[in-house]
């Protein structure tokens, strides 16, 4: 039995990293907001004859082999598949993973690919799992990858797919789905990717240590990433475009107060480019120091500023609002 599946990475809005537990639970209201794009992560499993375990990543082009799935516990080539194939007791299939994300794009391409190959391997062994029990396998065994704690956020438009916000609170985590024009957002939404590959785990990973450590400057960054977030919420259902552009660069003014690397000269000098070019905000996606960034403007204006980042050495990605999450087949 041949099994195939996909899942779309997002675009997070605002409220970002106040998504790791515990932070949220300093911060009552916390949410995040976040849209599902059709840049998607597929995996197809194929069953074998031989009893052995292929994995193979063609965007890496890696492939790792192993005799037994107790052998993959401890391989540190394409970790997070290894992983998966090991929590799910893999046997006798090859397992085959691709992305249309950059690497290191900062659009949870890994979190996409996560959810797309744990609902592979579940199909593959015929178990049934209610869709928070899945992501929160996804989101440990991506912790486990990475070391570091993860945050909720990414798994859900993985998923779900559509424009949601995430309230954070005490009595648990809940998926919002969000009543937005997805045409008019993305008229005026330009996606790019800056070239320079990040690394979320390092950046997330010191950022809560400080917050934990009672750092009031992070402290206050939350508050204000936290109000930001609400303020964009409103925004969006009230389709008011100027005030979601105004959020969007409140969010990355916020964003940056977190710590020095979560911009870079090259960063700034694409939004410089945008800017000159009609784009009135914009921000990195993910925990910054590189990926892609994402220029907000009249639509009248979002060709021009798609040049503008490409003259500056960007490479736009064509994409379009995903309604739909996780699909099988």
């Amino acid at each position: 039995m041949n099994i195939a599946t996909s899942a779309p990475t997002r675009i997070d809005l605002a409220g970002g990293t106040i998504d790791i537990w515990p932070l949220y639970l300093f911060h009552p209201g916390a949410q995040t907001l976040n849209a599902a794009i059709s840049l998607r992560a597929s995996a197809r499993i194929t069953p074998r004859t031989d009893g052995r375990i292929v994995i193979h990543s063609e965007d890496t082009t890696t492939t790792v082999e192993a005799e037994r799935w107790q052998d993959l516990r401890d391989e540190r080539r394409l970790r997070l598949l290894s992983l998966l194939v090991h929590f799910f007791e893999g046997r006798g299939i090859t397992l085959t993973t691709t992305s249309d994300s950059p690497a290191g794009a900062g659009i949870a391409g890994s979190s996409a690919l996560n959810v797309a190959v744990c609902a592979a391997l579940a199909d593959w062994r015929r178990v049934h799992y209610e869709p928070e029990a899945l992501l929160q396998i996804a989101m440990n065994v991506e912790a486990q990858t990475i070391n570091v704690p993860t945050g909720l956020q990414d798994y859900r438009p993985a998923l779900y797919g559509g424009i949601a916000a995430l309230e954070l609170e005490v009595d648990g985590v809940r998926r919002v789905p969000l009543s937005v024009d997805l045409k008019e957002l993305q008229q005026r939404v330009v996606l790019c990717y800056t070239g320079e590959p990040r690394n979320s785990g390092t950046n997330n990973w010191e950022i809560t240590k400080k917050h934990i450590d009672g750092d009031r400057h992070i402290f206050d960054c939350f508050e204000r990433i936290r109000d930001t977030a609400s303020r964009m919420r409103e925004a969006l259902v009230r389709h008011n475009w100027d005030d979601v552009g105004a959020a969007i660069s409140e969010e990355w003014e916020n964003r940056k107060r977190l710590a020095p690397g979560v911009t870079t000269p090259g960063i700034e000098q694409l939004i410089a480019r945008a800017t000159r070019a009609g784009a009135t905000a914009a921000k990195v996606c993910g925990a910054g120091g590189g990926g892609c960034l994402f220029c907000y403007g009249p639509p009248e204006r979002r060709g021009d500023i798609a040049e503008a980042l490409a003259a500056g050495g960007a490479r736009i990605l064509d994409y379009t609002f995903e309604q739909h999450g996780l699909l099988r087949g």
